[in-house]
């Protein structure tokens, strides 16, 4: 039995819709009517109409992103620190928040901490919205009475990670830029110009030079049979997709970025920097030692720096020092390990970790304007000698035309 879609307005004003089973449109109709009130729409429930208008509601909602999560810790600090309660400063921050999910999650930490459940539960609930440091951190500041403290540093520290994301993607635009307008330039010249230039040396191809040969090839491969390299590309980029997600594939990927010339430099100031400044910030703010290494090694963002850390961690539950399984690898430089070292045993730990890991991120933004002032003239050079190549290779059949001419 059809069904049909229905939106009624009552006396007071009110709208209700609903969907009813009826055998023909006017049934239904005269079903509608006589429920009182007007009649405001009525149609069959799914079909073309029903469909766009239900594809026009369709709202994909990502989670937060590390800005999000930044922006909420630092109102929280403030108002927390201008005696505003925990719970009416989440309900204030989520009745602001534009992002569905975490308005959401925001209000279920709300309603949790508004039943007796510490702040740092209710965050862990959301581990991947939060993460472990976060949750660690707000624990350690629960338990020493410095919230609101604890919350300008993990602002701090967020901002941080922010800026640093922002450097990456921002030196990886013009280079991605460069290459796309280098492959788009020779498809163009390879599918469109070089054809119609061609024409002139039609009945010719047997005397024409190796290189112009083998262009005229690529150029009708290319024409022809685009659908194989199209399909080559998408091959190769899912299979690297799933190779990077097995051990083996992302143990070779992250050994891959500390071998790579250029860019293994600022690849390890990366997995430094990030290392000793959440490690830093553990430390001061009093998570146990164990459970810093743990969250260290879980944020590293390489494989080889988390083994490296997770054999710290075991180290150290044995009683040895942290630098002893340090100064075994070749993953963190020997002054930092000798700074670490020295830190260890003044009791100074968190302050040496914080300085060294301000050195190193200062290091990674000199390394990224490096690395991208090295990019960008080894991608117009390679831009220069493929176009170069096809010029050439138009240009020297003219050449030899010209020299038969010129000899006859």
């Amino acid at each position: 039995m059809p069904k049909y879609k229905y939106k009624i307005e009552t006396s007071q004003g009110k709208v209700t819709s609903g969907v009813i089973k009826a055998d023909t449109l006017t049934e239904a109709s005269d079903w509608a009517r006589s429920q009182g009130g007007q009649v405001l729409n009525i149609s069959e429930a799914g079909g073309a109409a029903d469909t766009i208008e239900s594809l026009r509601n369709i709202r994909v909602e990502f989670g937060p992103g590390l800005k999000d999560i930044m922006y909420f810790t630092k109102q929280l600090a403030v108002m927390v620190r201008a005696g505003i309660s925990l719970r009416d400063a989440i309900d204030g921050i989520a009745s602001q928040v534009e992002n569905q999910k975490f308005q959401s999650a925001l209000q279920q930490i709300r309603r949790d901490v508004e039943s007796g459940t510490p702040f740092s539960s209710a965050l862990a609930k959301y581990p991947r919205m939060f993460g472990t440091l976060y949750i660690n951190m707000v624990r350690a500041s629960e338990l020493s009475g410095t919230f609101a403290d604890m919350m300008d540093r993990i602002a701090e520290y967020l901002a941080e990670q922010h800026e640093t994301r922002s450097m990456i993607r921002g030196a990886m635009i013009y280079p991605a830029v460069l290459f796309t307008l280098s492959v788009t330039a020779v498809t163009f010249l390879l599918t469109w110009v070089l054809p119609k230039f061609m024409t002139v040396f039609k009945g010719k191809e047997a005397s024409l030079p190796t290189p112009t040969k083998g262009l005229i090839w690529l150029s009708n491969f290319l024409r022809d049979d685009w659908y194989i390299p199209v399909a080559g590309i998408a091959i190769l980029i899912t299979g690297f997709c799933i190779f990077r997600r097995t051990p083996v594939g992302r143990t070779t990927i992250d050994r891959a970025k500390l071998k790579v010339p250029i860019l293994s430099k600022m690849f390890r100031a990366i997995y430094i920097s990030r290392g000793l400044q959440t490690m830093g910030e553990l430390v001061n703010a009093g998570v146990p030692m164990l459970e810093t290494l743990d969250i260290t090694a879980e944020i590293s963002g390489n494989v080889h720096y988390e083994h490296m850390w997770s054999e710290v961690r075991d180290s150290v539950q044995e009683g040895n020092k942290i630098v002893a399984p340090l100064q075994q690898g070749d993953l963190m430089p020997p002054s930092v390990v000798q700074m670490i070292g020295a830190g260890e045993e003044s009791g100074r730990l968190g302050d040496v970790l914080r300085d060294v890991s301000e050195y190193y991120a200062k290091e990674l933004k000199d390394t990224i304007k490096a690395v991208t002032s090295m990019l960008e003239p080894l991608m117009i050079i390679f831009m220069g000698f493929v176009i170069g190549f096809i010029a050439m290779s138009i240009i020297l059949p003219i050449f030899k035309m010209s020299s038969i001419a010129s000899g006859k």
